[in-house]
């Protein structure tokens, strides 16, 4: 999927890596850190104050390297999901087709989001079966395989079990952990949201750039 992006772009074809980092703190530190000096490393006050959580969705754009349409809130539930989902389809009307690689977390192979996709599809309600009894909702694998149909607009891959390092945002979130939300101090969850935000924009203004995909598989 990676290694065909740039092809596709050129028909207008969009291929986002997309997952959560959920329960991100707003940690306030109660003091100040004491700065490095000539044989002293860098000393971080232990104590902190805690103002909640943020979930969030991420989409990393495998061609360009641009983190987009970014969304938070204090829960990643199904309907989250969805509706992130959503807000990134609508991002670009232009589209002729969007990729979306993603793990296999419950949430990304859902009823709610096989409804929504049968939807897009003209595919009516009524032959989709019953979650957990019969036809396309019946199990996850068989709503996985429905939301993997290379014929529609909207076509979702999955990393196999215990592979989600295969999903290229997983690099991206590790630098926002490294670079932000490590040494982070934030006053609020809107200060947390904020500096994010912030990050992102200057992420992709001066970082920003596809990854080398350079693994090709154990021989």
């Amino acid at each position: 999927m990676y290694a065909k992006a740039p092809q596709r772009a050129k028909g207008g074809e969009r291929t986002i890596s997309l997952d959560e980092l959920t329960g991100v703190q707003a940690l306030e530190r109660k003091h100040p850190d004491l700065p490095m000096r000539p044989g002293h490393v860098l000393r971080r006050e232990f104590e902190y104050i805690r103002h909640g959580t943020l979930s969030w969705f991420i989409n990393f754009d495998v061609v360009t390297g641009h983190v987009i349409e970014p969304s938070w809130g204090p829960t990643r539930t199904e309907e989250d999901a969805l509706t992130h989902i959503r807000r990134l389809i609508a991002s670009d009307p232009k589209a002729t087709k969007w990729h979306l690689m993603l793990d296999n977390l419950n949430i990304h192979q859902s009823e709610s989001l096989v409804r929504w996709v049968a939807e897009q599809e003209g595919i009516a309600a009524q032959t989709l079966g019953v979650k957990g009894k019969s036809g396309i909702l019946q199990s996850m694998e068989s709503r996985a395989a429905f939301l993997h149909d290379p014929t529609h607009q909207v076509v979702f891959y999955f990393t196999p079990k215990h592979a989600s390092w295969m999903n290229q945002v997983e690099i991206w979130l590790s630098i926002l952990v490294r670079k932000l939300l490590k040494r982070g101090n934030f006053l609020s969850l809107n200060d947390l949201r904020d500096h994010i935000l912030a990050f992102i924009a200057y992420y992709n203004r001066t970082m920003a750039r596809p990854i080398k995909w350079t693994y090709t598989g154990l021989v």
